[in-house]
């Protein structure tokens, strides 16, 4: 076999896919249609518990973010404030100001130091599996159609997902007819960024900069650069007919200032962003909440947007597909993964997808017009005064309410969790923090017992598991065996159920 996995989709996804696959020592191929990187304004960061995703790989600084990740002390759900600093250290969410695009490019710059291959202006056309390999056919820049075979086939190709249709999986949703538009616009004298996040608008006065929700649609203006601002509408309900140019009409920014005018009542003129930067004249005509009935199907796997889409972190979610899968397709190429963890994979994130649409689509409502819908945001802002429902909003749209199911069922222990943020005295005087060690995206059985005990049973797995014996304080367990996608598989110090654990998750020895 040339390769191991070809990956289809080089967009955040894919490439991340690419360098997990790296890390694992297998060899990927990924099929990118677009012949150069998409430059568009799409995404502009990561939120929740991806955030310490990135940096256990050591990217959290390479996108953009500055020394330890912190957890933000506030942030918003359906257009209300969350008060997250009352948390305290239960604050789950982290955030990473980026934009998609440097994402893509910060991605593809580590797939290429770990030699990943990255095939640009390749298209798919098809696609044939056996007991034993994937042929995908494809066809290349100059226009000849190739057959390429690997082990396993990744389907990375986003909503519209050729490798899905191709397997014939179901991608079943709903869609709201919500009209949104986007513009990177420039600078102007008519609107000016005031303190405490908000905007004061000639002829309006002032209101919040995100969120503000009118009879009519929801505004925002965000100042993510004072010099490109971004500025957004949602128009539940679709002007007449005569005046809306259509869904395959090109954007303008006179559309823009209509939408506007129509949610909160005054014209807002609105000029260009400087010459040479990134533009951003968007409408999207509805808003899908769709998911795939299953993620594999036998040797073909599905990923990112391929396996879910709604109006939310769909990115956050995929960058986490790519995490899980990795490690269990890496697995199965050197022939260590049984059925039961290649099916964990859909098992997992199936779960974590359907949590995704219910949050997504319940803060899509919640900013919908009508006096029914008002008093209904009256009612949750008063349910988030309570530390309990503003711990469990912030941990769903964090995604760390994801508890896997690794067999222990104790709701204290923290096997089936994603590992804690943790300072460690590693055995040789060092002091690291865990996501240090988590770099290579390998097995850690970090052990804080003290003793050896641990080490005897784990010695027939050191050549897919490492060891770091280390002190920590604050440690939820005595020793914890964590897998590459930073969950915890096993938590204790009883050297005959991490044997079982090890056996479950890494092969028999």
């Amino acid at each position: 076999m040339t390769y191991d996995v070809t990956i289809v989709g080089g967009g955040p996804a894919g490439l991340f896919l690419a360098c997990e696959l790296r890390l694992a020592g297998v060899q990927p191929l990924v099929l990118e249609r677009r012949p150069e990187p998409d430059l568009s304004d799409k995404a502009h960061g990561l939120a929740g518990q991806v955030v310490r995703l990135m940096d256990n790989r050591g990217l959290f600084e390479r996108c953009g973010g500055r020394g330890v990740p912190e957890p933000a002390p506030g942030f918003f759900f359906a257009g209300m404030p969350l008060p997250l600093h009352t948390l305290g250290k239960e604050n789950p969410m982290y955030l990473l100001p980026i934009n998609q695009r440097d994402l893509e490019r910060v991605l593809n710059e580590r797939a290429a130091e770990l030699g990943a291959e990255v095939r640009r202006g390749w298209d798919v056309l098809s696609f044939s599996q056996t007991d034993d390999q994937v042929d995908v056919v494809a066809r290349g820049p100059d226009g000849t159609e190739t057959t390429l075979t690997a082990r396993y086939l990744v389907g990375c190709d986003g909503g519209g997902s050729l490798i899905r249709k191709l397997s014939g999986i179901g991608f079943l949703g709903t869609t709201d007819h919500v009209v949104d538009r986007s513009a990177l616009i420039g600078p102007s004298d008519h609107f000016r960024f005031a303190p405490g996040g908000r905007v004061v608008i000639d002829g309006l006065g002032e209101l919040p900069a995100m969120f503000h929700r009118t009879g009519r649609g929801v505004f925002n203006l965000l100042p993510h650069d004072p010099e490109r601002p971004l500025i957004n509408t949602a128009e539940w309900e679709q002007h007449p007919a005569g005046d809306f140019p259509g869904p395959g009409a090109p954007m303008t920014l006179a559309e823009m200032e209509d939408s506007i005018e129509r949610v909160i009542g005054v014209r807002l003129p609105l000029t260009p962003p400087p010459e040479g930067a990134p533009t951003l004249l968007r409408r999207v005509c509805h808003r899908n909440s769709r998911q795939a009935d299953r993620y594999r199907d036998g040797r073909v796997f599905i990923a990112g947007d391929a396996a879910h889409v709604s109006h939310g972190p769909t990115l956050n979610a995929a960058l986490q597909d790519a995490a899980n899968l990795a490690w269990k397709v890496a697995a199965a190429v050197r022939g260590r993964a049984s059925e039961d963890l290649l099916d964990s994979y859909e098992t997992e994130r199936h779960a974590t997808g359907e949590r995704v649409l219910m949050h997504t689509q319940a803060a899509s409502a919640l900013l919908a017009p009508g006096g029914d819908v008002t008093a209904l945001r009256r009612l949750f802002a008063e349910l988030l005064d309570r530390t309990e429902n503003l711990r469990m909003v912030a941990a769903t749209m964090a995604g760390a309410d994801v508890r896997y199911d690794m067999g222990d069922e104790h709701p204290a222990a923290p096997t089936g969790w994603f590992v804690p943020p943790l300072d460690l005295t590693t055995d040789d005087g060092r002091e690291r923090r865990l996501a240090e060690l988590l770099r290579d995206a390998r097995p850690l059985l970090l052990d804080l017992t003290g003793g050896n005990d641990l080490a005897a049973t784990a010695e027939p797995w050191y050549d897919r598991v490492r060891r770091v014996t280390a002190t920590a304080d604050d440690a939820p367990a005595p020793a914890l065996l964590i897998r590459p996608d930073g969950y915890v598989a096993w938590a204790g110090a009883d050297p005959d159920s991490l044997k079982a654990a090890l056996a479950r998750w890494f092969s028999p020895a």
